[in-house]
């Protein structure tokens, strides 16, 4: 499931109904005094969290967003009715930031958390609230005030089980697809993960779902912006679990496998350092292609102790779905005993 944490979007309340210029009118009183009601106020717009939605999708598709404007007062001192609210549902972790001064204005986290991005604009009046003692029929009567408008940016920091790490091309979408039975792009060029894309994994030891979180690949300088950047690790920000994805056919090649580890840290300390006290498993993939697995799982075993962060490590082959039931019987074994 392609995933959206980011949109910009256009939000405008309603404009107040205007006043009413109106006199009474009834047999025999042909000159009655003065009976404009009010308008009524316009609609407000709300942003709301609820915990049913997974991201911002709904607003990558639609952008702009006007509440209904206050009706006008009526004859017979009758108010005009208020605009509808406009209520607006992002999920949980959502901040709502103003566009032009970057004010993050306030961050959703929890269900039914309710934010008044607009207000509506105030009623007008009737011609029955200027009646005095020396103006007995006054024809004078206010507009409703245009409502608030803004334009805002939603960020979405999601809070993920696991969140998965990789250079591109290593098979990270192989790998989540084979874990959650879904069925993503895959391809054998770098950047087939262009966005992130959350599965969710089945536990069916107490009946849960395991959220996994496969974001763009990592390569050198990515902090600064290269290739698809690190932004999207924000979202490992509450995650208990990351995977680091290595492909470990590239052992034969110039890329020794713990480079490739150690690039992937280097790039997380100039992102967010905090990130490397959170428990990572390493998952050598693609072991299908090594030519000498025993000799080189051996080598690896001994070195890869030295990294004192490392938990776990596990050799697989996502395409040939070798050791892919060890390690996912351990990820369920690992959240059902997070919950108990």
């Amino acid at each position: 499931m392609k995933f959206f944490d980011y949109a910009i979007i256009y939000v405008q309340a309603g404009k107040g109904g205007d006043g009413c210029i109106s006199f009474h009118r009834a047999r025999f009183i042909p000159k009655g005094g003065p009976d404009g009601g009010n308008g009524g106020n316009g609609g407000s717009i709300y942003i709301t969290a609820d915990h049913n939605i997974n991201d911002l999708r709904n607003f990558y598709y639609k952008n702009n967003y006007i509440a209904k404007n206050g009706f006008p007062g009526k004859n017979k001192q009758r108010t005009g009715k208020n605009g509808k609210d406009l209520i607006l549902k992002v999920p949980l972790g959502t901040k709502i930031i103003d566009f032009k001064t970057n004010v993050i204005l306030s961050c959703l986290d929890k269900h039914n958390q309710k934010f008044l991005i607009v207000k509506g604009g105030k009623n007008g009046l009737g011609n029955i609230n200027f009646k005095s003692s020396i103006n007995r029929t006054p024809y004078k009567k206010t507009k409703g005030i245009l409502g608030q408008k803004k334009k805002i940016k939603l960020e979405l920091i999601l809070k993920v089980n696991i969140g998965v790490l990789g250079l591109p091309n290593t098979g990270k979408s192989t790998l989540i697809n084979v874990l959650s039975s879904s069925k993503n792009k895959i391809s054998y060029y770098p950047f087939t993960t262009k966005k992130p894309i959350l599965n969710i994994i089945q536990n069916k030891l107490n009946n849960s779902n395991i959220s996994i979180l496969d974001v763009p690949g990592i390569f050198k300088d990515s902090f600064l912006n290269k290739g698809l950047g690190l932004s999207f690790i924000k979202h490992f920000k509450y995650c208990n679990l990351i995977f680091y994805i290595i492909d470990i056919s590239l052992i034969y090649k110039k890329d020794d496998v713990f480079n490739i580890i150690d690039t992937i840290n280097n790039e997380i300390i100039k992102y967010d350092k905090t990130l490397l006290f959170k428990e990572q498993w390493i998952i050598l993939n693609k072991i299908d292609l090594l030519k000498d697995l025993k000799s080189l799982t051996f080598y690896i075993k001994k070195k890869i102790i030295q990294y004192k962060y490392i938990t776990k490590f596990y050799f697989v082959s996502s395409k040939n779905n070798i050791n892919i039931k060890k390690l996912y019987m351990d990820i369920l074994y690992y959240f059902y005993k997070l919950k108990n």
